[in-house]
């Protein structure tokens, strides 16, 4: 396993949500990442945000991990979801609010 997947590995399972995206999810440096945090925010929960613009074989790596060429990339539980378009039919549909449920994801009252 490189140092990426590895820093990968233990970013996920240590954290509940992880959004590994452009930017941070204070300044989203495009708009697919700018959108999954907004739905994220929506959803009234904590989540980990990994700038992969900071580290070259970081990004290169998550693509690998996922098998998924496109960034931004969420995962809830350990589980990958997929990227913007998912996310926001998902969440348009009600289905990212019952997967946040269904694993026990700690909502802030919206």
């Amino acid at each position: 396993m490189t140092d990426a997947a590895t820093q990968i590995t233990e970013t996920i399972s240590g954290n509940d949500i992880v959004l590994f995206m452009k930017g941070t999810k204070k300044i989203p440096q495009c708009g697919f990442s700018a959108t999954v945090v907004q739905i994220l925010e929506r959803c009234g929960v904590n989540f980990r945000d990994v700038n992969v613009l900071a580290d070259p074989a970081l990004r290169e790596g998550i693509k690998q991990y996922s098998n998924w060429p496109t960034i931004p990339q969420l995962y809830v539980k350990g589980e990958f979801i997929g990227g913007c378009d998912i996310a926001r039919e998902m969440y348009e549909s009600g289905e990212l609010q019952a997967l946040l449920k269904d694993k026990g994801v700690a909502q802030e009252a919206a």
